[in-house]
């Protein structure tokens, strides 16, 4: 796709005023100088994608409508859904490219307005990941400080280390799959194993067995098929696709496998490191040895990553690396990272993204495509001459 002049923002975005549009479009100016082509995908959207994608539980923070043959649309809650359809839509779909965007994202905030301005980047095809990861962390970075933001910190985690070294433990997907939810949703170590619970009736059926062969997505496609064949459209008021989200939530708690003393002390190790990369790395690797956890090319890769990151001239000492620090979507697949006012270190993030190689598949492709990307939130980010 050719890179077309920046346009003027849509007039939806005058309500945020005229000092977040031009910060937000200095921001996009830095992205298309850096070779990024500029990418509008629709403000109205399929809804059944980004519940696909994101789960039920995303529901109550769209903004739902209905187009004239009853299938339902949402305003965008965000843009890397929309800019990877566009992307496996275009001639370039399955190759190199690079593209940024800069417009209004809706997700209902209690007390808050609906409507945020987002600038941000995506990048796919590159299959030189690591050097790739660096690029966009940079690139969002300082076009952030181009937008005006003052100090940020940089918290950054690995999808690919957290999975390889939960499955090196033994343990199947479905607690790996909880894990990450859990952690993702705030919730402490002890209480995601403690509601685990044991095999009950449910965990002898031949429905759950193939649904725990299968990955998410393909156990949920399944439910849903069930479901409509047994004629089931919506119980209660929740549709087929929520019921199917339920009932695999409480399959897979009747029927985790029990997890060790053992595991549980390597899954508590692994999840206490955090520190700069340097020092988060000795300790991964020590980790790796002391409880024989074949996770070298996984680390291997974040010590790449590092080494680009630094290479880029990013101050990686005042990187803040968590091993429990992941994101509560299915298709991230590596690097996820965020920036928060250095100020407040409490704040929502003000950039934030990673890796996500396996989302292309979840939505149609053939194979997983290489991709990562970067979302600037311009309404958090803090002034210039804030300090920490």
């Amino acid at each position: 796709m050719n890179s077309t002049p920046p346009a003027d923002p849509p007039a939806s975005l005058a309500a945020q005023g005229a000092a977040a549009l031009d910060a937000g479009a200095r921001a996009l100016d830095y992205c298309l100088a850096a070779g990024f082509a500029r990418l509008e995908p629709p403000i109205l959207q399929p809804a059944a994608v980004f519940l696909d994608v994101a789960g039920e539980d995303i529901r109550g923070r769209l903004y739902l409508a209905s187009d004239a043959e009853g299938a339902e649309l949402c305003l965008r809650p965000d843009y890397t859904v929309p800019v990877c359809l566009a992307y496996l839509a275009s001639p370039e779909a399955g190759r190199l490219a690079q593209y940024a965007y800069f417009g209004p994202v809706f997700r209902a905030r209690p007390g808050q307005s609906g409507e945020m301005i987002q600038t941000g980047l995506e990048s796919y095809g590159r299959t030189d990941i690591e050097a790739a990861d660096a690029e966009i962390l940079g690139i969002a970075l300082e076009a952030a400080d181009r937008a005006g933001a003052g100090a940020l910190k940089v918290r950054i985690g690995d999808a690919r280390l957290f999975d390889s070294a939960l499955t090196a433990l033994r343990l199947p997907q479905s607690w790996l799959r909880r894990l990450r939810r859990g952690l993702a949703r705030g919730r402490s170590l002890e209480t995601i194993l403690a509601n685990g619970g044991g095999a009950g009736a449910l965990a002898q059926s031949g429905v759950l067995a193939a649904l725990e062969s299968a990955d998410h997505a393909g156990a949920k496609a399944l439910v849903e098929d069930l479901l409509a064949i047994a004629g089931i459209a919506t119980v209660g008021g929740r549709s087929v696709g929520e019921i199917a989200d339920r009932f695999l939530e409480q399959a897979a708690q009747r029927s985790q496998t029990h997890v060790g003393a053992e595991q549980q002390e390597a899954i508590r190790r692994f999840l206490a490191i955090s520190g700069d990369p340097d020092s988060a790395s000795r300790d991964l690797r020590q980790l790796a040895k002391d409880a024989s956890l074949n996770i070298g090319p996984a680390l291997d890769s974040f010590d790449q990553r590092v080494g680009f990151l630094a290479a880029r001239g990013l101050k990686i000492d005042d990187f803040a690396y968590s091993a429990a620090f992941v994101r509560d979507l299915d298709y991230y697949t590596g690097f996820v990272f965020e920036a928060v006012d250095a100020a407040d270190p409490g704040a929502r993030p003000a950039v934030g993204g990673g890796r996500y190689d396996g989302l292309a598949r979840r939505l149609g492709a053939s194979a997983d495509v290489p991709a990562i990307g970067a979302a600037i939130w311009i309404d958090r980010l803090p002034p210039k001459g804030a300090r920490p």
